[in-house]
């Protein structure tokens, strides 16, 4: 058997509308919160589950090996193939808390978050700041500026700034983070960088050596295509050399292959981010989703997976023009994510009126956030703005 048997075939771009598993008549604009089921890793994950009625049948060496061979996929995709840079977590918040346990952060330092950031990561640098007395701080955008120009004002503004911990771009509406602008910056106050990925990863490109991060994290789900219950860490050279895990297990630990663990003696991590690994990893179900996705990303490529839905949402933005409804854009949205800000008298019945047609979106903040899949087409997506301008 081949290592990569277990992966489930990718579908042609052509047919890349029926590669979702998603009930007909749905216009689903809700990848942000989580990506569309393919049919082909639906398929494949219930046979995992199937299988795991004879566990004997699938050794344990091969089961190691689909761990490998998911993470050089993911690895190669995403990561320029740095293969032992990755860690593979089960949550962003489990590989936040990685990051921040390890950086180090003094009393009276700063770390530097988005106002109205995802809070895994938030939360968790506002607990490590409270444990020894260093502060967040919030770059808020004043009206007008963009999310760019609040960071850089706030790190230049920021003594004894020690983490800039940051997404690509924001949860709410896909406004963007230009971090070939940001990067250089955090590195020259002399902070740690850190990335939470979990709404770009799959679509915007990673620049691991323009950007520098100290740590890079993403969910494997949304625009990855994968389960929840795997996601991935990056960690940079220094953090995969130094870095101490926040769980310790067998699997992260090399036995010199002789399944001996002793009381005398610490066994050495695994190579690379590997320390990383959490327990319970090695599960048959997640590992076939995962691959899967990636494996269908791949064979799709991510320039066209980011042209495509830059079509669907730039459709949208045009449509709202031709309705004069221009005011209701976002600027400087990403190609994947952008936000419709819907005046707040009319939200209810812009939000009612799409719950009717099926039109699958959620709201963020003070308006809708729109994330269309590959399902969708530019003609729905007009039709959405028909719907919106109708309420």
């Amino acid at each position: 058997m081949r290592p990569d048997d277990f992966i489930p075939t990718p579908v042609d771009w052509a047919r890349r509308q029926a590669a979702f598993a998603l009930p007909p008549g749905t216009c689903y604009l809700d990848g942000a919160s989580d990506g569309p089921r393919l049919s082909g890793v639906q398929a494949a994950a219930h046979a995992a589950i199937e299988a795991e009625a004879a566990p004997w049948q699938l050794p344990h060496a091969a089961l190691l090996e689909r761990v490998e061979q998911t993470r050089r996929l993911a690895a190669g995709l995403l990561f320029g193939g740095d293969v032992d840079g990755l860690a593979m977590v089960p949550s962003a918040a489990y590989g936040l808390a990685t990051a921040a346990h390890n950086l180090p952060l003094q009393r009276g330092a700063a770390v530097l978050v988005l106002a109205d950031q995802f809070p895994s990561n938030l939360l968790v640098w506002q607990q490590r700041c409270a444990q020894v007395g260093a502060r967040v701080i919030a770059a808020r955008p004043a009206s007008g500026q963009s999310l760019t120009d609040a960071v850089l004002a706030r790190i230049q503004d920021t003594p004894r700034l020690a983490v800039v911990t940051l997404p690509h771009c924001h949860w709410h509406d896909g406004r963007l983070l230009d971090l070939d602008r940001i990067a250089p910056a955090a590195h020259a106050a002399g902070a740690a960088l850190v990335l939470d990925l979990s709404q770009s990863l799959g679509v915007l490109p990673v620049a691991l050596a323009r950007w520098q991060p100290d740590f890079v994290i993403s969910v494997g789900y949304k625009w990855l295509l994968g389960p929840k219950g795997l996601a991935w860490l990056w960690a940079s050279p220094r953090w995969r050399r130094e870095g101490v895990p926040i769980e310790h297990h067998w699997g992260a630990r090399d036995p010199a292959q002789v399944w001996t663990f002793t009381s005398d003696a610490l066994p050495p991590f695994m190579p690379g981010a590997r320390r990383f690994d959490a327990g319970g990893i090695v599960d048959p179900l997640r590992l076939v989703m995962a691959a899967g996705g990636l494996a269908q990303l791949r064979h799709w490529g991510l320039s066209r997976v980011a042209g495509a839905l830059g079509e669907l949402t730039s459709a949208l933005d045009a449509a709202l023009d031709a309705h004069g409804l221009s005011a209701w854009k976002t600027p400087g949205h990403a190609p994947h994510i952008t936000g419709l800000r819907v005046p707040a008298d009319r939200l209810d019945a812009v939000a009612a009126a799409f719950a009717a047609q099926q039109v699958i979106c959620i709201r963020r903040g003070s308006g809708l956030r729109l994330a269309p899949c590959l399902r969708v087409s530019v003609e729905q997506m007009v039709r959405v703005v028909e719907i919106a301008a109708s309420a």
